[in-house]
């Protein structure tokens, strides 16, 4: 589990294809600090497991339906990506529950900066748009962030200075994949009152209509 609170900007230092997956090696001396195998990192907002760890640097195992899902097929030796840590029990909630199970991918689709933030607009596939609200949190590349504006296709978001220079999203361009993922609340919520609305009537309230 995540909060969506970016420890630092990773790079990516190998790239190795396999029949139906892919090996990362990444770079990250804040994440790496103390990781073991087996440990978890999330990496542009993808839960990934530490496969080997050797100094400031490990490697991750990315199965087909990841990169199919997600942006990271995309990456090449010098990409930079967005690594957090798990959070631990008792720890400050700084961004919002994040699982690092990526719904879908995004595109930026324009920038407008400001003297002291940005705003970017960026597609919103159709099966997720349901999940986004107006002031709600949404993750973007492993960034926990606010909604601003919530439209069909789309959806925009404020960028303070902080998160301009110590995340991906300072350096993306309009035409750039994002990892999205959606408040897993929302969804539980959807399916919840899902069953509810398709739910035969109890026995009693059968009655009471008849």
């Amino acid at each position: 589990m995540f909060t969506g609170i970016v420890e630092e900007l990773g790079e990516i230092t190998a790239v190795e294809k396999l029949a139906d997956a892919s090996r990362f090696r990444l770079r990250g001396p804040v994440v790496t600090e103390g990781a073991k195998h087996g440990d978890s990192i999330a990496v542009n907002g993808v839960c990934l497991t530490v496969v080997e760890h050797e100094g400031d640097e490990f490697t991750a195992d990315v199965m087909a339906e990841t990169l199919d899902r997600s942006s990271l097929g995309a990456l090449a030796v010098g990409s930079r990506v967005n690594l957090e840590r798990p959070t631990a029990v008792g720890d400050r909630l700084g961004g919002h529950i994040v699982q690092g199970h990526v719904d879908g991918t995004g595109e930026i689709v324009e920038r407008k900066p400001s003297e002291n933030w940005e705003i970017v607009k960026v597609s919103l596939p159709a099966g997720l748009a349901r999940y986004v609200v107006e002031k709600g949190s949404i993750t973007v590349d492993g960034v926990s962030l606010t909604v601003v504006d919530a439209g069909p296709d789309y959806f925009t978001i404020s960028l303070i200075p902080t998160t301009l220079a110590l995340t991906t999203l300072g350096i993306k361009q309009p035409g750039d994949p994002v990892n999205l993922e959606v408040d897993v609340i929302a969804k539980y919520v959807e399916r919840m009152l899902g069953d509810r609305i398709h739910a035969p009537a109890p026995a009693a309230a059968q009655e009471a209509t008849k």
